[in-house]
């Protein structure tokens, strides 16, 4: 796949090529196309080759990245092929890349696989406190579980009134005569709850 920008400045014909490949996996059992290698021309010529790295998908499937670079800061997905050639003097880099060599039906990308990592910073940020929420829900319910019942210190020990057994030989003293004014009373010795005026 070539794209040709002519002439830019100095450089005459200025071509970018990319060499792209297709491979058949027996265990997603599908076709997958990779980006083998890009390469510079001007001039006629071959002036940089950069090795590809990770920038494969489904052959059905477009890839798509938002940066894609020989740059380290951008995780450098493109290597120079060789440290003899003029490809160390390039810096190469694809803002919103998207590409698809292969099953392009009616000059539209197909549904892109992106490049995004499964372990971005985010990510990895969320599975560290889901397992720091997993662990304080586990110990919970150990807690929980383990949990003696209180009800036997705390159980109300209150017993129905006592009343002693009266015995006959003691009706005699139960009761005792008031002096009051000339109204005669009586009071109960046991139990002083009130008293009883005849």
């Amino acid at each position: 796949l070539s794209l040709k920008f002519g002439d830019i400045g100095n450089l005459k014909g200025l071509v970018i090529r990319f060499l792209l490949t297709t491979s058949y996996y027996q265990l997603s059992v599908q076709n997958w196309f990779s980006l083998h290698r890009l390469q510079l021309l001007y001039n006629h010529s071959v002036q940089a080759t950069f090795n590809a790295t990770r920038i494969h998908a489904p052959a059905t499937y477009s890839y798509h990245c938002d940066h894609v670079s020989s740059l380290q800061r951008y995780d450098a997905l493109l290597i120079p092929s060789s440290a003899n050639d003029l490809s160390q003097l390039w810096e190469v880099t694809f803002i919103d890349f998207q590409i698809q060599g292969f099953n392009v039906q009616e000059g539209h990308f197909a549904y892109a696989k992106d490049c995004a990592s499964f372990f971005s910073p985010a990510i990895l940020m969320g599975l560290v406190m889901s397992l720091i929420l997993l662990l304080v829900l586990a110990y919970a319910l150990h807690m929980l579980i383990h949990l003696k019942s209180l009800d036997r210190h705390y159980e109300c020990k209150a017993s129905p009134a006592y009343f002693a057994q009266m015995k006959d030989n003691d009706m005699g003293d139960e009761k005792e005569p008031l002096r009051n004014s000339g109204n005669e009373s009586y009071e109960l010795r046991n139990k002083p709850f009130g008293k009883i005026y005849i």
